[in-house]
């Protein structure tokens, strides 16, 4: 059986026996009082240890809310990604350039006559895709609006095709397909 630290104490001569009984009485007083009382002693290493296990769980918490937001971001980029290569519209090489702006850069599409027209009248949009820019319809733009804006380029609002009865100005068309 060991000895208790105030044994040893006594039998080094460090400590004298009148000392460590007083000692004893007063811890034996408090203890009694606590119960008659019912009252905590704070217990300051507790306490920090309380603190230190909050602490590291208010951390934990936090690190596992990045990591969800950057698996969440994630998967929304894999889903615009696979909404864009399913939707894919043809584009033409030897066709009429399209400029369009890329974070204050202006870049250029070829494309057709026809793919010119839907994207002035709002039915094509132009997205961002890996490393190129690409054309889907507006519904699948939507849709990536939806999850995240930074991937839509350009989108125009739909116009209708069909011109109002009573437009004054019904004979005189503007070209959609004016080049500056």
């Amino acid at each position: 059986m060991a000895i208790s630290l105030q044994d040893q104490l006594l039998n080094s001569g460090l400590i004298k026996k009148d000392k460590a009984n007083k000692v004893k009485k007063e811890k034996y007083k408090q203890s009694k009082q606590q119960r008659k009382n019912k009252t905590v002693v704070t217990d300051e290493t507790a306490l920090l240890a309380q603190k230190a296990v909050a602490e590291k769980q208010a951390k934990d918490r936090e690190l596992n809310q990045l990591q969800k937001d950057k698996a969440e971001k994630k998967a929304i980029i894999a889903q615009i990604n696979q909404l864009i290569e399913l939707n894919i519209q043809p584009k033409d090489d030897d066709g009429v350039a399209y400029n369009f702006s890329d974070h204050n850069v202006v870049k250029k599409i070829f494309v057709n006559a026809a793919t010119l027209k839907n994207i002035s009248h709002g039915k094509l949009a132009i997205v961002k895709f890996k490393t190129g820019y690409e054309l889907v319809p507006a519904p699948v733009a939507e849709k990536i609006k939806q999850r995240d804006e930074s991937f839509i380029l350009l989108l125009n609002d739909k116009i209708a095709d069909e011109v109002e009865a009573d437009d004054p100005y019904a004979d005189f068309q503007i070209p959609d397909d004016l080049m500056w």
